[in-house]
């Protein structure tokens, strides 16, 4: 089952990514979905609300978050994907920096390596993606997520966000990953200033002539607002996700799938009208 699944019409419409967080800690929810039983219930539900991709995480990225070991991470991760796997048609992802943890789920059926630090804390993973012909999502950060809000300063924040991906990237071929496996993510919130992650959402068409999948992740982050109740900033994440898409993303990563599809829906009728 390795390597199973395929992105079906990426680059033809915008996909959406469910995001199912097996965490005591995440940012997002608190917590709510650390059971097994509600975190595989959470994943059925985000399929049959429309997700194109589910995206299964065990270690918490957001800011200050201290890492957790490796065993740890296949406890919680496994019992979900090996669930879950046999069940839904779409293509499942791991969230994860460490290429036991992607070996382990990729066997179980994954399709898809999310890998927050791009190669930089564990390169392996990139030989484990191609391996078994499994799709790679390389995404920008600096420092770790229990430092990266420390410096959210850049002299060129774009630019050095397109040259940090573009190496990635190439470091991935050399590795053995098909490039037309690759995916890139700019990172919001992970480094990134409110403002920063602003410029992001405006200047995602800089990041186009890479020539790889861009995948967004804005959804229920502080810089929607961060005095906000998260059941509050949905309608920030909506509006970031259909501004994402207009500026090119192909994947928007969220936690709200049903009101993100909705959403997308409107916004593919309005570009396909007539323009008279």
């Amino acid at each position: 089952m390795a390597g199973r699944g395929e992105l079906k019409g990426l680059g033809q419409r915008p996909l959406i990514m469910g995001i199912v967080n097996v965490t005591p800690d995440s940012f997002s929810d608190g917590g709510d979905f650390f059971e097994r039983d509600k975190a595989i219930e959470l994943a059925l539900r985000l399929a049959d609300d429309g997700a194109d991709i589910i995206d299964i995480g065990g270690e918490s990225t957001r800011p200050n978050a201290q890492r957790i070991s490796a065993d740890e991470e296949l406890s919680r991760v496994m019992p979900v994907v090996e669930t879950v796997a046999p069940i839904i048609k779409i293509p499942l992802s791991i969230d994860t920096t460490r290429s036991e943890v992607a070996a382990r789920a990729l066997d179980a059926g994954v399709a898809i390596v999310n890998d927050i630090s791009a190669l930089h804390f564990d390169e392996k993973i990139g030989e484990v993606a191609a391996k078994n012909g499994a799709y790679l999502i390389l995404m920008h950060m600096r420092g770790t997520p229990a430092d990266m809000q420390y410096n959210t300063k850049y002299k060129d924040l774009i630019g050095e966000i397109h040259s940090y991906l573009s190496s990635a990237a190439e470091k991935a071929i050399a590795l053995g990953m098909a490039r037309e496996k690759i995916i890139i993510d700019p990172g919001i919130g992970f480094g990134k200033s409110v403002d920063g992650n602003f410029t992001i959402l405006k200047n995602l068409h800089r990041f186009l002539d890479l020539g790889y999948p861009l995948l967004v992740g804005a959804s229920r982050k502080s810089f929607i607002g961060k005095k906000l109740e998260m059941e509050e900033r949905i309608e920030g994440s909506l509006a970031a996700a259909c501004y994402a898409v207009l500026n090119g993303a192909d994947i928007v990563r969220v936690h709200d799938v049903a009101e993100t599809k909705r959403a997308l829906e409107i916004i593919e009728q309005i570009s396909g009208a007539a323009k008279v």
